[in-house]
């Protein structure tokens, strides 16, 4: 699907055109420009578009599309979903091991363009234009790569002398885009009844922007899980689809406490 048909030179090659003349050297004609390409907008498609979102890049090139993950079960299910046979490299900075995966489709790269993505787009990214049947899956990729699922015991909750524990549940989406995660927030409040605090967290460091998250509580936590996680064998992350399906099943076995008037 996403193969690239001729090698660079194969493609210099079939440029190359004799005019005719002996004397003359072969003139370079210039390159078909491949026509706009729209793609059909699938439920792995929508998953793959939330990914890049949060942890994809566009290169200025016009040419290749960039995917980094800590995560490499990540990256092999962006693989899969995308057909692609590209291998899977590391990034050393010195203190943080990534890999990434990149790949070069000119189409792609420019249908990408139409619904809203950009080079360089981590502050200035807004609407994405996705179909609204495919938005819990890309909001399952956008959840997989900047989002988290926060999950644990509380045990400072005293009530007559006596302390009780609560399981606190919480789910972040984050950007540092204000315009996204606004449009990100609306979206979430229209197709999943489902609103959220709006939180903004202002940088330690000078010159560096904010970042803005939707911060979802536990009831609100649990029925957006529910809904991305909508059946088994989707495209996700396996150690937070692992962690949303231990927290659902935990909270449903809640049993609400009554508490007596003073």
């Amino acid at each position: 699907m996403w193969r690239n048909w001729h090698t660079r030179s194969t493609q210099n090659a079939m440029t190359a055109r004799s005019c005719g003349f002996k004397s003359h050297h072969a003139h370079k004609m210039p390159k078909a420009k491949l026509p706009a390409k729209s793609f059909k907008w699938t439920s792995d498609l929508a998953y793959i578009v939330g990914l890049l979102v949060t942890d994809g890049c566009l290169s200025n090139d016009g040419r290749h599309i960039i995917m980094r993950s800590s995560d490499i079960d990540l990256l092999s299910t962006f693989k899969k979903c995308l057909k692609l046979g590209n291998k899977i490299g590391k990034t050393n900075n010195g203190k943080i091991i990534s890999h990434r995966v990149q790949f070069g489709n000119v189409q792609f790269y420019r249908w990408l363009l139409t619904i809203g993505l950009t080079p360089a787009k981590s502050h200035t990214i807004g609407v994405i234009k996705i179909p609204d049947k495919f938005f819990k899956d890309f909001l399952r990729g956008h959840l997989d790569g900047d989002g988290s699922i926060i999950v644990y015991k509380d045990l400072n909750n005293k009530y007559r002398g006596r302390t009780y524990s609560n399981n606190r549940l919480y789910v972040r989406f984050i950007s540092a885009s204000k315009t996204h995660i606004l449009w990100l927030r609306q979206k979430i409040k229209k197709l999943a009844s489902v609103d959220g605090a709006l939180v903004v967290s202002k940088p330690i460091l000078e010159n560096r922007a904010p970042i803005w998250e939707i911060k979802l509580a536990k009831k609100e936590s649990l029925k957006i899980l529910k809904w991305v996680y909508y059946k088994s064998d989707l495209p996700s992350l396996k150690r937070k689809k692992i962690k949303a399906t231990k927290a659902i099943e935990m909270i449903a076995k809640e049993k609400r406490r009554t508490y007596t008037r003073i």
